[in-house]
């Protein structure tokens, strides 16, 4: 691994030396420059890992090389070597962007000291840096695949709200659809991308649990509270909370929930004093808020709080202009991580698969693409590689469009009307693969109604 370096700046020669040795006793290597021509050369050639600069030097002040380098070279990081007494301009310098500032004598622990928090700093720094880039990359707006009108409808969307800045945000769309990725989109395209994203699913914290895990808590709060322990919207400042599923949040909580978007202040349990948070808050659902709130199962103040501008994520089975770019996007993907060279699917498979209704929607057609890229041993994955009930219901569904969404014959000796419900509820059930919420979207009635007619008839 190559030594850092370190540029030091100084008009006095013994000074450098002692420098030097020092430096290169502890594993540093040591360019030296006597005034400021010399270190602007030097930066030049090469840059280093820090700068240690005098204040006073024979061509000019140390404070106007600092905003030199602080204008070309950002990222370095620079100590003052002061004067003894030079507080007054040494605060200036620390203003200015300097890192630290040591006067002479020289104190050489203090130095070491300050070299080595200086450079962690700087190397996290960096890390902080690559690490926002690589989550850009994957979760940014190219991750949001298709060309149809109502995904580009989506990307625009996100990406103005994401510009815009704005703290609270609802994502809507069936299970499948994407709204953790748009969600994702949205922190990682915008201002917060540095900061941190935390998510926690509503529906999957027992009711209990959950302010404890939103807010936090104090030592003593409860029996097994030891210690204080920090909530999501404690740890994310700065950043986003993610809540998936808030519509299954209790509607107890929602109240201390809506606190926090009205004015971004909560307590932990068992606290007495507001805690201030600087959060963007996505929430996303794939039942119908609006619908929740007439039933009283969702405030309706936090329903008008959450949906100013509200995300719709299209189901799959409404773009099936976008399902080759999804597949094409899923087995690259699985080229890499199975490391094969797989280069589609066979006209026959494509076919199968727009055809196929997507009850779970993306999430549904990249596991079928997983599967079928494990299996496939050929160039390109076909029928056989495919789930069985793609090919049983997207046929089915083929048949079903071809006549008009509709294929039961009425017999001549006629039959009851008990009869046809029965048997368009049967085939609405096959294609949407048994899922109850896609059913009953076919048969343009409400879940609760499709349940009871289930059981009505017997088909559970």
């Amino acid at each position: 691994m190559p030594r850092e370096s370190i540029l030091v700046v100084d008009d006095e020669k013994l000074i450098r030396w002692s420098m030097k040795q020092k430096l290169e006793s502890w594993n540093y290597q040591v360019v030296e420059a006597a005034n400021l021509l010399e270190a602007h050369d030097k930066l030049q050639h090469e840059i280093p890992s820090l700068v240690t600069l005098d204040m006073k030097l024979p061509d000019g002040s140390g404070i106007e090389f600092l905003n030199r380098i602080r204008e070309s070279h950002p990222a370095v990081p620079v100590i003052m070597i002061t004067a003894f007494g030079v507080v007054d301009v040494a605060v200036q310098a620390l203003k200015l962007g300097a890192y630290d500032f040591i006067e002479k004598p020289i104190n050489f622990d203090k130095l070491e000291n300050s070299i080595r928090n200086a450079l962690e700093a700087n190397r996290l720094k960096t890390q902080v840096a690559q690490t926002s880039t690589s989550n850009r990359s994957r979760f940014g707006l190219e991750n949001i695949v298709g060309k149809s009108k109502a995904i580009r409808d989506v990307q625009e969307l996100v990406r103005r709200l994401a510009k815009a800045g704005a703290s609270t945000l609802l994502v809507q769309g069936e299970s499948g659809t994407g709204k953790d990725l748009v969600s994702k989109a949205l922190h990682y395209e915008g201002a917060r991308r540095d900061n941190p994203f935390l998510a926690l699913n509503c529906a999957a914290i027992p009711e209990t649990l959950i302010e404890t895990e939103l807010f936090g808590y104090e030592k003593g709060a409860f029996t097994d509270a030891k210690t204080m322990k920090k909530g999501v919207f404690e740890m994310a400042d700065g950043g986003t909370v993610f809540l998936d599923e808030i519509s299954e949040m209790h509607i107890n909580m929602q109240s201390k929930f809506l606190r926090v978007l009205e004015d971004q202040t909560f307590r932990r349990v068992g606290g007495v004093r507001d805690i201030s948070v600087d959060v963007q808050v996505v929430a996303s659902t794939n039942r119908d808020l609006e619908a929740a709130t007439k039933e009283g199962k969702f405030r309706e103040d936090l329903f008008y709080r959450l949906s100013v501008i509200p995300i719709q994520i299209p189901p799959l089975r409404d773009r099936r202009e976008d399902i080759p770019l999804l597949v094409e996007h899923f087995v690259q993907r699985y080229n890499t991580q199975f490391r094969k060279s797989v280069k589609g699917v066979t006209p026959e498979g494509m076919k199968l698969l727009e055809n196929y209704f997507w009850p779970g929607n993306i999430r549904e057609l990249k596991n079928a693409i997983e599967r079928a890229m494990i299996l496939v041993d050929e160039d390109r994955i076909g029928v056989y590689q495919l789930p069985i009930r793609i090919a049983e219901t997207a046929n089915a569904g083929s048949a079903t469009r071809s006549t008009g969404n509709h294929h039961f014959k009425l017999p001549p000796e006629g039959a009851g009307l008990d009869e046809i419900e029965r048997q368009l509820i049967e085939q609405a059930l096959q294609l949407a693969s048994g899922n109850k919420t896609m059913a009953s979207k076919l048969l343009k009635i409400s879940r609760d109604t499709l349940r009871y007619k289930v059981k009505k008839h017997n088909l559970e």
